[in-house]
């Protein structure tokens, strides 16, 4: 069986965590001694405190927004989806963003973000002159339609 390796690069650091036996992602905690207050519109950049070490490269960790604190607080991420390749070994940050007009305070602990391990398709490159024809075509937003 592969395995994730996970480093604590912060003595006080949690291991993530999945809530369920279900759950795809598991959850990334606020690696920090202070409460961070973001203010609407705020950003920050969250420690985990952890570092990982993949199976191999056709694996790679992606970082996503816990819905609650989505829809609930609007604490979304920075850069939508966070990417971690395969030969990154440096601790695991997560930067976040307020979406919403009120703060929100992010405490010592608090699940911030939950972490996806995915397989990575890793295709040749080849390039060529033309592309095949599809339906489609180069119709791009809102070509196929409202609904």
């Amino acid at each position: 069986m592969e395995k994730l390796k996970i480093k604590k690069v912060r003595e006080n650091a949690r291991l993530p965590f999945r809530a369920t036996a279900g759950s795809a992602g598991m959850d990334l905690y606020a690696c920090i001694d202070e409460p961070i207050e973001l203010i609407p519109g705020g950003t920050a950049v969250i420690p985990t405190g952890i570092a990982i070490s993949l199976p191999g490269p056709e694996y790679a960790a992606f970082i996503f927004a816990r819905s609650g604190l989505a829809i609930k607080h609007g604490i979304g991420l920075l850069n939508s989806v966070g990417v971690i390749d395969s030969d990154y070994t440096g601790e695991v940050c997560v930067g976040v963003i307020n979406q919403f007009q009120e703060s929100y305070i992010i405490n010592p602990y608090e699940r911030i973000a939950q972490m996806v391990i995915m397989p990575v398709k890793l295709p040749q490159i080849e390039e060529v002159d033309k592309l095949d024809e599809t339906e489609r075509g180069s119709g791009g937003f809102g070509s196929t339609g409202k609904q």
